[in-house]
């Protein structure tokens, strides 16, 4: 199949890129790299240096057929877009649209999205189901939240088959391709600079939260398990349909939990400071992947924070070796 994969030079786009790649398929990589670096790009892959608002450029690309799209392409953090909530609808909402008209446009009628369980916001019960109340507590989340509301629409009158996919914590490395945010915003690959010296200490936001040892808890998925949910929904819309599914291991990891985990796995000391909680920072997400695991026979393969840590871990000393 050929496939274009918007974001293809990221962290998950990436990886999933690579690993399609491997596979024998034919993947276009569309990437304007804000945050992400060329040399991230897998051998052999066609890249084009583009940007999501650029219709006629990708009315242009889709016309050359392909079999559909895998759209990673945003900004993540979401402590700046509650500092900055307009850039985070005009580079997630409003470009999204814009892929979706260019894709009606030129009959390419399959997409993936890449969306996020800040969708949520604070969750009235866990692990939460994809059938959950939407109420997202940052911009981040509710830029993601619009794209879905507009993709409900595309199917609805358009017939579009699409899978929306809300990522947990994405964490670990795979096929060669590890974090490499720029900058870094991630719990994990943030305590391992600490570990690497490349900072003095990781900073925890809060420690007051109504969890056990009073740090957010979270659910870490590794990076390779997300590829291969995405790849499963690809092939399932082959038949148009609507598909919305969580992306999680189903067990939830403190902020000192990890910070623990990371001391032990690299024997190095980590300093940590509590630091005030961040604007909209949910206490809890742990995902119920039931739904996906019943209907696509996906399931998760490295969900110990060990495996997780670890992959992580091998993966930054190799990047700052070389």
């Amino acid at each position: 199949m050929r496939i274009l994969v918007t974001g293809g030079a990221g962290y998950v786009g990436g990886t999933v890129a690579r690993i399609l790649a491997q596979q024998g398929h034919s993947i276009v990589v569309y990437d304007n790299l804000c945050h992400a670096a060329r040399k991230m790009i897998p051998a052999g892959v066609e890249f084009i240096d583009g940007e999501l608002s650029d219709r006629p450029g990708l009315e242009n690309l889709l016309a050359s057929g392909f079999d559909g799209v895998m759209h990673f392409a945003a900004l993540i953090e979401a402590g700046e877009s509650m500092k900055k909530p307009e850039i985070y609808f005009r580079n997630n909402s409003a470009s999204t649209l814009t892929l979706l008209e260019a894709m009606l446009a030129t009959r390419v009628h399959r997409l993936v999205f890449s969306s996020t369980a800040a969708v949520y916001g604070e969750p009235e019960s866990t692990p939460i189901r994809e059938d959950a109340p939407l109420h997202p507590t940052n911009a981040y989340g509710e830029s993601k939240l619009l794209v879905e509301k507009m993709l409900t629409w595309m199917y609805r009158i358009h017939g579009f088959p699409y899978a929306s996919l809300r990522y947990f914590n994405v964490a670990g490395a795979a096929a060669g391709t590890g974090e490499a945010h720029e900058p870094e915003s991630h719990l994990i690959p943030l305590v391992l600079d600490v570990a690497l010296g490349r900072r003095d200490k990781i900073k925890i936001y809060g420690d007051d939260y109504p969890t056990p040892d009073g740090t957010c808890i979270r659910d870490y998925i590794h990076v390779e398990d997300l590829a291969a949910a995405h790849l499963l929904a690809f092939e399932a819309l082959s038949v148009p349909r609507q598909l919305i599914y969580n992306l999680g291991n189903g067990s939830g990891f403190s902020v000192r939990e990890v910070i623990d985990t990371a001391r032990r796995i690299t024997g190095r000391p980590i300093p940590a400071e509590v630091v005030p909680r961040r604007p909209g920072d949910p206490a809890v997400l742990i995902a119920s992947s039931e739904k996906i695991e019943k209907e696509l026979g996906w399931k998760p393969r490295h969900t110990t924070l060990d495996t997780i840590v670890k992959s992580a871990w091998d993966w930054q000393q190799i990047r700052y070796s070389s």
